[in-house]
C-alpha cells in the first residue's frame, strides 16, 4: 500500500520501514500518526515478513510531535486537512510495541520527544554516531508521554531519566550508549547495513519462537496503563498559558518566558 509520509520495503523476510517526512525531521504530522500503525498493521498481516528496521529519511529519525504544525492549527492558518481518524489503530507507540515481530530502531539522527519514545518502543537500538536524544517534552510544557514516563526509566534508570525530563537536555550518541538508551553505536555510512544485518539474523530463527519470545519480553497492559496516565496529564497542560507560550516560543525561535498558569 502506498502510503504519504512512510515508505514500507520488504527485503526477504525483513521490511525496512522509513518515516519520510525529511524536510520537518519526520516530525509526527496528523497523516504520519495514522499512517505509521497502519503501515504497521499490515506488515503484521504479512506473514512472510518476521522482523522490521524502523528509521527517518534524510538528518533525523523523527524530531517528535510537529509543533509549528500546532501552531498554525491554534491561529487557523493551515488549510491542510488531516487524515480521517481510523479508530482502530492505536498510536505510533503501542502499534511498535504490539507488533508480533521485533522491530529494530535505526537512528540516524535527531530522536526528540515523541520520536524518542518511538525508539524506546522498538526491540533494539541501533544509533548512527551523528544520533541525538532529548526528553523535550519540557521545553513545550508538556510531561513526558508516548509512553516515555514507563520506558525511560527501565532502561537507564530514575536518576539519569530525570536528568533527561527535568532540563529537555539534547544528549549524543556516546552519552545514549554509555547510559543504556541504545544498544550500539556505528558510524553513519554503516547504519542501515548494520540494523539490516541484526533484523535478518533475527528473521533468520523460528518465526513462531520469536513471537512468542517478544511477548514474553513485555507487559503491554502495565504500559497502557501509563500511557493513559501521561495522556490525562498532558491534557491539563494543553489548558495552560505556559502550554501556549511554549508553541510560540518554539515557533518564533526566542526563549519562552513562564508563569506557572
Amino acid at each position: 500500500m502506498a502510503y504519504k509520509t512512510v515508505l514500507v520495503e520488504q527485503l526477504e523476510h525483513l521490511a525496512v520501514v522509513t518515516m519520510n517526512r525529511p524536510e520537518r525531521l519526520n516530525a509526527i504530522d496528523a497523516f504520519l500518526r495514522q499512517e505509521l500503525p497502519a503501515a504497521l498493521r499490515d506488515i503484521s498481516n504479512n506473514e512472510d515478513i518476521r522482523a522490521v528496521v524502523l528509521t527517518g529519511a534524510g538528518r533525523g529519525f523523527c524530531a517528535g510531535a510537529d509543533v509549528k504544525n500546532m501552531a498554525l492549527r491554534q491561529s487557523g492558518k493551515t488549510d491542510e486537512q488531516p487524515p480521517v481518524v481510523d479508530t482502530t489503530l492505536p498510536g505510533p507507540l503501542m502499534a511498535i510495541r504490539s507488533l508480533p515481530i521485533p522491530v529494530i530502531a535505526a537512528v540516524n539522527g535527531v530522536a526528540t520527544g515523541m520520536g524518542m519514545s518511538i525508539s524506546l518502543a522498538c526491540d533494539i537500538r541501533i544509533a548512527s554516531e551523528q544520533a541525538r536524544f532529548a526528553s523535550i517534552f519540557i521545553k513545550r510544557s508538556y510531561v513526558p508521554d508516548t509512553g516515555a514516563s514507563y520506558m525511560l526509566p527501565r532502561l537507564i534508570g530514575p536518576g539519569k531519566t530525570a536528568m533527561m525530563a527535568y532540563t529537555g537536555k539534547v544528549f549524543d550518541a556516546d552519552w545514549a550508549l554509555e547510559s543504556g538508551l541504545v544498544d550500539t553505536v556505528v558510524p553513519a555510512e554503516g547504519l542501515m547495513d548494520e540494523a539490516i544485518q541484526w533484523g535478518q539474523a533475527i528473521a533468520a530463527n523460528p518465526p513462531l519462537a520469536i513471537k512468542a519470545t517478544k511477548t514474553l519480553l513485555y507487559d503491554n497492559e502495565a504500559l497502557e496503563e501509563q500511557v493513559a496516565r501521561e495522556s490525562a496529564a498532558n491534557a491539563s497542560m494543553s489548558e495552560t498559558a505556559d502550554r501556549r507560550e511554549a508553541i510560540y516560543s518554539f515557533v518564533e525561535k526566542r526563549a519562552g518566558i513562564f508563569h506557572g498558569r
